[in-house]
């Protein structure tokens, strides 16, 4: 393997789907106690989602509750019912040309811009001829960091060296 031209900084989400997200809600936000934070809804995607948050600045980690707007199309946000993990990564770009020169497949649709806002894409839960390593079950979305994340993980990192 050639040097990894790339960082994965963090968790920067969960996703967890249910075929109706109200159980989800009691559980995260009424008994857990997360912050709410908003709301996407994604006819293309199947979804509706309410986005709810726990830490704070950079080190926010979103938790997506997300059902089907059709249950009996896909794709099926509700199935698994922890849909995805999302990374933070410092440079997208990067880290997709190198990952795909390792073998890893990509979900159909590329660098494209998150509900969040930020750019992602997703390494496919399951390998391919052509592109040997998935996620092994799991799909997985890598998300670029803005500069604030970028920076709070690069001060504890150089803070963790040095002690």
């Amino acid at each position: 393997m050639t040097t990894r031209p790339f960082k994965i900084l963090g968790i920067q989400q969960i996703a967890v789907g249910a075929a109706d997200k109200r159980a989800l809600r009691r559980l995260w936000v009424d008994t857990l106690g997360l912050t709410p934070h908003g709301n996407y809804k994604s006819e293309k995607e199947n979804v509706d989602e309410d986005i709810v948050t726990m830490g704070a600045g950079a080190f926010t980690v979103e938790v997506d509750l997300m059902q089907p707007i059709d249950p009996e199309k896909k794709p099926r946000v509700d199935s698994p019912p922890l849909n995805h993990v999302g990374l933070w990564v410092d440079d997208i770009d990067a880290a997709v040309r190198w990952l795909g020169d390792q073998g890893v497949r990509f979900t159909p649709g590329g660098v494209r811009p998150g509900a969040a806002g930020h750019r992602v894409c997703f390494i496919h839960p399951k390998g391919s001829e052509a592109a040997p390593i998935g996620g092994e079950g799991v799909l997985i979305e890598l998300v670029e960091a803005p500069a604030e994340v970028r920076e709070a993980f690069e001060k504890i990192s150089r803070a963790s060296t040095r002690a």
